[in-house]
């Protein structure tokens, strides 16, 4: 049975963060070991992107908070400690899942105020992780969307989408659907290091493959571009060629930025494994989250070349060009909508 064997804890005794997000219950399962699920009802599902951002969408959706990929650059960390976890195991291993959010959806999306403004998914955390093998919340999600006639992307590093393509494929015969994978990685070992729980580089290009087959165009984000381990032309070039040879339609590449608690667990990682490094970044990246212009350009000046030779442009499938010029986030009185590599 699908709950055999799981242990149920009482929401009593929990975090005052786990708290105020609404938890019912807190689950484990011998189907995902190492995992916690802290299933919470929301009172929103869709996510006011602020005005300022120049995002080319104004909502997004975040069907859970976690990720089990585990990325150990991920930009989203930050945002468990608003629930009174850490950045780090935490972040990786204690899933927050928003267990009603088709109907909360569904009831904002029928509401007369709704102008059906592009919403996209995958801004903050992984929509397709392993979670959703388990709750499946994408379909209800996708068919909300479409039937109120709402455009939307997905951006993923999820082989779990495949299940979900004959109906991303029906939903673009009636509204506008992008869908993005995020692979920065061709150095499998390497991959396995800092994204332990996410699909290894040939699944994404199967997975780019099923998508285009089905219908789709499929835009991929070479990002994060990790500094002196990722960025030389024979990765960048091998890479590029994979997604191309997969069928990609369009590719984006941008650095690696380390914002808050994120910059401490990346660090912890680097002076693991590639001790040397560890001064270089901190030449690179100084105080702040970000790589200095020149490297910024440098590498700009590397990725345009090998996209133009594929004819790959630039597409920014989820508008993060605009994700340099957001101001270092405060911590807010409730979910964050936006947060991009």
């Amino acid at each position: 049975m699908r709950w055999q064997g799981q242990s149920l804890d009482a929401p009593d005794g929990a975090l005052p963060g786990l708290e105020r997000a609404g938890l019912v219950r807190t689950v484990q399962t011998p189907e995902f070991e190492g995992i916690t699920f802290h299933e919470v009802l929301c009172k929103s599902a869709l996510n006011k992107v602020p005005e300022d951002s120049s995002m080319p969408f104004k909502w997004t959706i975040n069907p859970a908070r976690g990720c089990s990929h585990a990325c150990r650059y991920c930009f989203a960390r930050p945002t468990h400690e608003y629930l009174d976890l850490d950045a780090g195991r935490d972040f990786d291993s204690q899933i927050v899942v928003k267990t009603n959010i088709v109907p909360v959806l569904r009831k904002e999306l029928a509401r007369a105020s709704w102008k059906r403004e592009p919403v996209a998914l995958g801004t903050n955390t992984d929509p397709y992780q392993r979670a959703e093998g388990r709750y499946r919340l994408m379909p209800g999600i996708i068919r909300a969307l479409t039937e109120s006639g709402t455009s939307f992307s997905i951006l993923t590093k999820g082989t779990l989408i495949r299940r979900d393509l004959p109906l991303l494929a029906l939903a673009a015969t009636k509204v506008n659907v992008q869908v993005s994978v995020s692979l920065a990685f061709h150095d499998v070992d390497l991959q396995k290091s800092l994204e332990p729980g996410a699909p290894s580089p040939r699944a994404r290009l199967d997975l780019i493959r099923a998508i285009t087959d089905a219908g789709l165009s499929c835009n991929v984000l070479v990002a994060p571009v990790i500094p002196f381990l990722t960025d030389s032309s024979k990765h960048l070039e091998t890479l590029i060629g994979a997604i191309e040879d997969a069928g990609a339609t369009g590719v984006s590449a941008m650095p690696m930025h380390l914002r808050g608690s994120t910059r401490e667990w990346f660090m912890s990682w680097l002076a693991e494994e590639h001790p040397a490094l560890v001064r270089r970044y901190r030449q690179l990246y100084g105080r702040g989250a970000y790589v200095t212009p020149e490297y910024k350009n440098w590498l700009r000046e590397k990725v345009t070349p090998l996209l133009a030779k594929r004819a790959l442009a630039d597409l920014d499938p989820v508008g993060a060009r605009a994700v340099h010029d957001l101001p270092q986030p405060v911590k807010p009185t409730k979910e964050p909508a936006l947060m991009l590599f």
